[in-house]
């Protein structure tokens, strides 16, 4: 689009942030790249990352499970830490899946091998 002044004016495909507003509090979005938000993440931006509330990434927090810093006033959690902390649940869900699955594929090895037998 050409204005009266011939300048091109181009629309964004993403909404401007408003002036002035910190880069904590801003959102991700697609067209955000990870490294873009930095190497230490709020607890908002973090609980936003796991779909939990402020209040609940803060449980996390307090009772040891996420490891974070405290920053002045704020805590904040290190991107490799959220991401090793996401593998590990990713882990053990698998485990939890693997042991479910063997409690009853093994119930033939209870009757030692012998059909019918108990």
């Amino acid at each position: 689009m050409v204005t009266s002044g011939g300048l091109r004016e181009s629309k964004l495909s993403t909404a401007r942030f408003a002036p002035g507003a910190p880069p904590h509090n801003r959102r991700m979005n697609d067209a955000t790249s990870a490294g873009a938000l930095g190497r230490f993440l709020t607890l908002a931006d973090t609980a936003e990352v796991l779909s939990l509330t402020t209040t609940q990434g803060y449980a996390l927090v307090r009772s040891g499970e996420l490891p974070a810093i405290k920053v002045g006033a704020q805590w904040r959690v290190e991107r490799s830490v959220l991401e090793a902390y996401i593998e590990g649940k990713y882990e053990e869900t698998r485990r939890m899946n693997l042991w479910n699955q063997s409690e009853f594929s093994n119930i033939a090895e209870l009757s030692f091998g012998r059909p019918g037998s108990n």
